[in-house]
């Protein structure tokens, strides 16, 4: 009974945020890949922990880095003698003063959240952020639907990041999965039809487990939301001992920290599918845990660590309950957030997590509060060398594409993280995370050429990582914009990360123009009559 009614949930999810959207069309951005690319003089960014470098040339051939060469110092003319030769048809792209990266990882990209239009708003925005990678929990389109477009992306068909595709648990089946056998009979089709892994809600803990352990047995990999529903029987500790891959969100681990309870402190009208309910007794979750540093804290921390298990922690989608006035009115909502989506922003009953009806400085300091506690688990946990990683989770609680990504890069650095912590977090760690480690997230010879390319250094600032840059004075006291993306790399092929981000306000110009009274929609203008 309780894993049909954690199917029906999903189901509700499900019906109430996936509509259909429409394919990517045809790729018409990006040059490339080039039979021989060079990119001169830049300061690399190497994602794996090393300070920056350079003057670097790199040596790209079709979409595999070849070489790395050093080429001078900073400050000196470059040693012409050092550069490698560009030949005849080969590409070069002067990149002295700019900063090369690895292409982000986004572990935790729904692609149907925007809840209808089109996948090419979605790929665009990741890709005017540099996300050259993105992994799906859930396929909310349906599994053959991600495919297709991870196989057209592999095949550079259409303009978007590479796609792994992790299929819900138990989605799709009609009657839902009531025993251990049905469970690995579903794990075991799941990747005959080519999924890259499971994300799981839950269930019935023999049935969690036997998913668990067969999904690893056979070499895919696993994320877990741990639904309130069963993370009384199936928390963090349980579910990483059985070979659950990563953790998304918190939920599963201030429960594995529980001293002196085995349950969540719930009010006893607590309704799971009242988001008002779900969302204020979730900022109160980590007070309940165990004391920063405690015994039960270290023991948790530790077991975790020795399993090799990963926290993708998505910081940013519930960031808005903190400040909803600041989260609801960030500046590129206006022109880069599809009126429909703005629409599923707004504070609802029935739209997931919209829950910021009736929501008031007192809640909003529950939630500062929760998050102090939790940046420390993760911040300690990286410290005693856990795996974090960065997944946006956009497309709901004003968390826009690509640049949520950004917040939640940001909201690592709030926690403590180092800036080169923080790009490695959005690089090489997630890239381990999806057993990709030696074909992305690092800048290395032999590895794939997805790559950023930037005129300011995000070490210094990660808001310039903002498809939209930031602010800051000129020696004349004048206030000028600066930074964003300027080229995206994916597979060798170079964009130009400023033309898609035009082609996405096209995408919302185009609805604007259909929705008169889009502006209504804006968080800002609630109440106001125009």
């Amino acid at each position: 009974m309780k894993n049909i009614i954690l199917i029906s949930i999903i189901l509700f999810i499900n019906n109430n945020i996936f509509s259909q959207i429409d394919k990517a069309p045809e790729r018409y951005r990006g040059e490339g890949p080039y039979n021989q690319l060079i990119i001169r003089g830049a300061t690399l960014i190497n994602g794996n922990g090393a300070p920056p470098t350079g003057p670097v040339d790199v040596v790209i051939e079709k979409n595999i880095i070849k070489k790395i060469i050093n080429v001078g110092y900073p400050g000196l003319e470059i040693k012409e003698s050092r550069r490698p030769i560009l030949e005849k048809g080969g590409i070069e792209i002067d990149a002295q003063g700019k900063y090369l990266l690895p292409g982000f990882i986004d572990m935790h990209g729904h692609i149907s959240s925007q809840r209808s239009g089109t996948a090419e708003y979605v790929f665009k925005l990741w890709m005017a952020h540099g996300i050259t990678t993105v992994r799906d929990p859930s396929c909310g389109q349906g599994l053959d639907w991600v495919l297709d477009q991870k196989n057209k992306s592999q095949k550079n068909e259409i303009t978007a990041p590479r796609i792994l595709a992790y299929t819900s648990f138990g989605q799709g089946s009609k009657n839902g999965i009531n025993s251990p056998s049905e469970a690995v009979e579903w794990i075991r089709k799941n990747k005959e039809k080519g999924a890259d892994g499971v994300k799981f809600f839950g269930s019935r803990s023999d049935i969690f487990k036997a998913a668990l352990q067969e999904n690893k047995r056979i070499g895919l990999r696993s994320a877990c939301h741990h639904a309130q529903m069963d993370v009384a029987e199936m928390n963090v500790l349980q579910t990483a001992r059985n070979g659950l891959t990563t953790m998304e969100h918190w939920y599963g681990l201030p429960e594995a920290l529980f001293e002196n309870k085995t349950i969540q402190n719930y009010p006893l009208d607590y309704n799971y599918m009242n988001e008002g309910n779900r969302f204020e007794e979730a900022g109160k979750l980590w007070k309940q845990a165990a004391e920063p540093y405690s015994n039960k804290w270290n023991d948790v921390m530790n077991e975790l660590i020795s399993l090799d298990f990963t926290i993708d922690v998505t910081f940013v989608p519930y960031s808005v309950f903190r400040d909803v006035q600041r989260g609801s009115s960030l500046p590129w909502h206006k022109d880069y957030t599809r009126p429909q989506l703005l629409k599923f922003f707004l504070p609802s009953r029935d739209s997931h997590a919209a829950a910021y009806y009736d929501w008031g400085s007192e809640l909003e300091t529950e939630w500062k509060e929760n998050y102090k506690l939790w940046m420390t688990f993760i911040n300690e946990y990286k410290n005693r060398g856990g795996r974090v990683t960065a997944g946006s989770d956009s497309g709901y609680m004003y968390n826009l594409y690509g640049f949520g990504f950004v917040q939640e890069l940001e909201l690592l650095r709030e926690a403590g993280f180092h800036p080169m912590e923080v790009i490695r977090a959005g690089t090489l760690h997630a890239a381990e995370a999806i057993g990709m480690e030696d074909k992305i997230g690092t800048v290395e010879v032999g590895k794939l050429a997805d790559l950023i390319l930037m005129d300011e250094n995000p070490l210094k600032n990660l808001k310039y990582l903002y498809a939209t840059g930031d602010i800051k004075l000129d020696e004349e006291n004048d206030v000028v914009r600066v930074g964003g993306v300027e080229k995206t790399i994916k597979d060798g092929i170079v964009y130009d990360a400023r033309l898609l981000l035009e082609d996405v306000k096209k995408i919302v110009d185009e609805e604007k123009s259909k929705t008169p009274d889009w502006k209504s929609l804006l968080y800002e203008s609630i109440g106001r009559k125009n």
